[in-house]
């Protein structure tokens, strides 16, 4: 490896599927004017085939910030974390950052695109909206989470959520496996002394599709902490609210 080149983010469990990641980032404040993508700073070698950069503020469409300023998302972060909410909605201009990919054996459009969205943050940005993942960030704590450690971390890119069930049993479900190319997660009626254990296979199976692998129809779950008999099955599509992506649903016995 030259001195110069860039460190790949490899998918050992790759196996193709024609599934393409989706991506999609805001970054508010941000601008492209005086924009310098350094390679070696940002450890981004170029802008991925099929990412769009979409600038907005005064005189280009400013009723697109409101636009991501307004609904559950934005009522989240101002309860959330007011002093974020202050400072995104002082903004006159954005950058989205959003496009679909090509599937690759290897996880570098996603580096690239994560030095990308820093370098924004570096050109103005003071925070970003990830709304796949439900997701806001200070500019720091994507320097500290994101971009900082050089790795993938498909963990900070995906998000568990828990849902109450009317029988008392809860919904596990995950949102921003998109961004890999891959189904996300869904298992229904999971009883309360489970909760712990279906976490951790979550996470197991978010990194395993996000490093390239794949699940395949009826699939059986084998954990030492869960019920026997679960399997798992292919559904949905990408108009699903509650995934806007296709997903697997593991079935509880």
């Amino acid at each position: 490896m030259s001195s110069d080149a860039l460190e790949d983010w490899p998918r050992p469990y790759y196996q193709t599927t024609g599934g393409q990641p989706f991506l999609f980032y805001v970054v508010f404040g941000a601008t492209v004017d005086g924009l310098t993508l350094s390679r070696s700073q940002y450890r981004c070698d170029g802008i991925p085939a099929g990412l769009e950069l979409l600038s907005y503020g005064p005189d280009s469409h400013p009723e697109v910030l409101d636009s991501f300023r307004s609904g559950y998302l934005w009522d989240d972060i101002q309860r959330g974390d007011p002093e974020l909410a202050k400072a995104i909605g002082a903004q006159q201009h954005c950058i989205v950052v959003r496009g679909e990919l090509a599937d690759a054996e290897n996880l570098n459009y996603f580096r690239n695109t994560i030095g990308l969205v820093t370098c924004l943050l570096d050109n103005g940005g003071v925070g970003v909206l990830d709304p796949q993942s439900l997701a806001w960030w200070s500019a720091q704590a994507w320097r500290d989470r994101v971009f900082g450690p050089g790795k993938a971390l498909p963990r900070e890119h995906v998000v568990i959520l828990v849902s109450e069930e009317r029988d008392g049993t809860r919904w596990f479900h995950t949102r921003g496996m998109r961004k890999f190319g891959r189904p996300d997660l869904s298992l229904h009626h999971v009883p309360p002394q489970y909760h712990d254990a279906v976490t951790d296979l979550f996470n197991r199976l978010i990194e395993l599709h996000a490093f390239g692998g794949v699940i395949a129809e009826g699939q059986e779950v084998r954990m030492r902490d869960l019920p026997s008999g679960m399997y798992c099955r292919h559904g949905g599509s990408e108009d699903d609210p509650d995934f806007n992506n296709v997903h697997v649903e593991v079935h509880w016995p």
